[in-house]
């Protein structure tokens, strides 16, 4: 078990500032951890007690010596890059040199600062055929960030994200977007049938489990699957949606163009190393999780009328 305040008594959070980065690092202090480092091109949003921001990007060798320097971090975790699969379809080239070459060299700066752990934020789509650029950014450093363990002893702990959502407006929280559709023009357009499986998990309940991946170390050195307990088919999700906002007139657009850069079932397409699944128990549950996907998209329209 690692020590909190001996061993880890710096945790340095790359992309600290995104839609998981900073329900991490929250989780982080609610876990007792005194300084977190958040190292990301923005800032946070607000300020917290607790948590140092270091500007940074991660396709800048100087600026990560700079972070390491100052933070001196024991545990470091990459949440950085491309989060964003279509995005990484307009722009492969990008998505390789932040999701490959940053990772890169952010594993060169952890090895030789001597840093106990490596954590990595991959993706579902690592196992997948599917995913196009992203997916293929993401299997490329599960197998780099497995090279510096074995050639450099750098641990480390590969989490495979599932489908994350909550009450937050970032690109990648599809959920939100949906909800925020369906308020804001009562309709929701989806590109394949409805028939597709995700199991959702809610970032609080995967926060939770980043942390404690950190602390346990039977599980460093191994790829793990961070999913839901709710599984459920897209048609079931906006249905689930249509009945808690209460508008019976809610359109539901199929276009089934078909989806062909996501996965329909299961992401896992072929063999590749194998992933322990953990899941939080308990955990969020998922009406709750979309009426406060509601209840925000609410008060932001409320506040933005205000200034009208």
């Amino acid at each position: 078990m690692l020590q909190k305040m001996e061993k880890s008594n710096s945790i340095l959070v790359f992309g600290g500032s995104g839609f998981i980065g900073i329900s991490l690092v929250r989780q982080l202090l609610k876990s007792g951890y005194k300084t977190v480092y958040i190292a990301d091109i923005k800032s946070p949003e607000e300020q917290v007690e607790g948590v140092v921001y270091l500007p940074c990007d991660i396709t800048s060798e100087e600026l990560i010596q700079e972070v390491f320097e100052t933070s001196k971090p024991s545990v470091v975790y990459n949440l950085a890059g491309f989060a964003n699969l279509d995005n990484s379809i307009k722009y492969p080239k990008r998505t390789m040199e932040l999701n490959v070459i940053g990772n890169i060299n952010l594993l060169e700066a952890s090895s030789n600062f001597n840093v106990q752990l490596f954590v990595y934020a991959s993706s579902a789509y690592a196992m997948s055929d599917k995913g196009s650029f992203y997916g293929i950014s993401k299997l490329t450093s599960e197998k780099i960030v497995e090279e510096y363990f074995k050639k450099y002893d750098l641990n480390f702990a590969i989490l495979r994200y599932g489908s994350i959502y909550a009450a937050a407006d970032f690109d990648n929280n599809y959920l939100y977007q949906l909800v925020q559709s369906a308020i804001e023009t009562g309709s929701i357009v989806h590109n394949g049938d409805g028939e597709e499986i995700r199991e959702y998990v809610h970032v609080k309940d995967v926060s939770e489990l980043s942390v404690q991946v950190m602390e346990d170390r039977s599980l460093w050195n191994s790829a793990l699957m961070l999913t839901g307990n709710e599984r459920m088919r897209r048609k079931e999700l906006f249905e689930m949606i249509q009945e808690i906002i209460g508008n019976s007139k809610l359109e539901i657009h199929y276009l089934d163009d078909g989806y062909t850069s996501h996965y329909k079932f299961t992401p896992y397409s072929f063999q590749g190393t194998s992933a322990k699944k953990i899941t939080a128990n308990p955990h969020y549950d998922m009406g709750q999780g979309i009426l406060e996907c509601v209840q925000k998209v609410m008060e932001t329209r409320e506040y933005e009328s205000l200034g009208d």
